[in-house]
């Protein structure tokens, strides 16, 4: 006589509960830092410092649709996709 095996329902309930635990540890978060991320982003203002994926420091001076002008010395300024942009550090007067 074989093995009564368990039903369906009891064997699809440790994959809800592992992929609960995915959504509450892994995705939530991520998205929350993602909805942050794009909101400190377009509230960027001319005089702010931040930092660049690269590790680069400098100043907003310009803001366009997609990019970001920074001054890193005098006389120097560089375009970066706004993406690229990792922290604010201060927020400019």
């Amino acid at each position: 006589m074989p093995a009564a095996q368990a039903p369906f329902i009891v064997q699809l309930i440790p994959m809800v509960l592992i992929f609960g635990i995915f959504y509450f540890l892994v995705i939530r978060p991520e998205k929350k830092k993602q909805k942050d991320h794009l909101e400190m982003v377009k509230n960027l203002h001319k005089n702010d410092e931040v930092v660049t994926s690269g590790g680069i420091h400098g100043i907003v001076v310009n803001i366009k649709d997609t990019s970001v002008v920074l001054r890193l010395d005098e006389n120097v300024r560089v375009e970066f996709d706004k993406e690229a942009i990792l922290v604010l550090q201060k927020k400019g007067e």
